[in-house]
């Protein structure tokens, strides 16, 4: 049963219980009567040396090692009850994967979803990087400009385009946009695979998570910190359905 489990079921929790209907009771245990007797016997014997009145509760001389035997069966009805039991576990497990893959459809449609949402994001994200950078560099020109009007200096355009590389270095996120939309291409590739990729889902989860919150720490607007969240969010949601994913 066990072999038949793991060959059919590769991830998750199983538990399997097996229960037996209409059966004889002489057919669940045997008790060894002769044994059963000799202790009766003997614990006769004692209470007559010892004059004690005791009185000798069979039922408590069950419980001891080798009074209760467990059923075995003759070979050929062993062998007739490991088919029936095994057939019945294969009928188990083909409705269990029945089941799975009908679930598989919508979570795959519900994941397939998210990944839309992020990459739609994404776009928008790559798309106002560039206004991002004018905006930045308008604000802290005149910021400057503001704060030169009152004295007899001169804006050095040099030391404002330095700090405009400085700051367009350490605000790039174009690496983890690609890296983020291959992420995503593996996901959509996986997703149409006929094997086994829950755990390879979850681990692609895990690296678009980690390229969200680096992008997260290097925006340097509202609109970008906004659509990081929307796209933690789907994230999110897509590392709990993956966890049901074989």
């Amino acid at each position: 049963i066990n072999n038949l489990l793991r060959k059919k079921l590769s991830r998750g929790t199983i538990n399997y219980t097996l229960q037996l209907r209409d059966v004889k009771p002489d057919a669940l245990f045997h008790i060894d009567q002769e044994a059963l007797e000799k202790c009766i016997e003997q614990l006769s014997q004692i209470s007559s040396r010892t004059n004690a009145n005791t009185t000798i509760d069979i039922a408590s001389l069950l419980i001891l090692p080798g009074i209760i035997q467990p059923f075995s069966p003759d070979k050929e009805t062993a062998g007739k009850i490991r088919d029936e039991v095994l057939e019945a576990t294969g009928r188990a497990i083909d409705k269990l994967r029945q089941m799975r893959t009908a679930e598989g459809v919508s979570l795959q449609t519900d994941m397939e979803t998210h990944c839309q949402q992020i990459k739609q994001c994404l776009e928008q994200i790559n798309i106002s990087r560039t206004d991002v950078i004018k905006s930045y560099y308008e604000k802290l020109k005149k910021r400057v400009e503001d704060l030169l009007a009152n004295v007899e200096i001169t804006l050095d355009e040099q030391l404002l385009a330095k700090e405009m590389a400085i700051f367009a270095e350490k605000s790039d996120i174009s690496e983890e946009i690609d890296r983020l939309q291959s992420h995503l291409k593996q996901f959509a590739q996986c997703c149409q695979s006929d094997q086994q990729v829950g755990r390879k889902l979850d681990f692609i989860a895990q690296e678009m998570l980690r390229e969200a919150n680096t992008i997260a720490s290097k925006a340097a607007d509202v609109e970008t910190i906004n659509h990081v969240v929307e796209m933690k969010c789907r994230i999110d949601r897509i590392k709990e359905q993956v966890q049901n994913v074989e």
